[in-house]
């Protein structure tokens, strides 16, 4: 039961985090003169989240490597096994935007 509550809260967390993604590219995509075919805002907004989550995920396996510590492979939650890297590199990119709307100049 808590499995598939938790799964929720993370699927219902990457679409927040998405949906903000696509309102702040709605906003970008307003200024560009339309002379070429234009991304929609939730292409953008995936594949910022996807490029963040990578570049989080590569950090961190590069201070990890480097510092030399050690980290299980698969950390398993009931039925779920998962990297613990990539899980903490996609919870940052899901909360990255959320910090950006707090700290950006009105």
């Amino acid at each position: 039961m808590y499995t598939w509550a938790i799964l929720v809260v993370i699927i219902l967390a990457i679409m927040w985090s998405i949906w903000l993604r696509v309102c702040h590219c709605r906003l970008a995509l307003d200024n560009l003169p339309q002379v070429e075919p234009r991304p929609s805002p939730f292409s953008i907004a995936v594949q910022e989240l996807v490029a963040t989550a990578g570049g989080v995920y590569l950090s961190m396996v590069m201070i990890v490597s480097f510092l030399k510590l050690e980290m299980p492979e698969r950390i398993t939650v009931s039925i779920l096994s998962f990297d613990p890297l990539a899980m903490t590199a996609i919870g940052i990119a899901v909360i990255q935007p959320a910090i950006s709307k707090l700290f950006q100049k009105k």
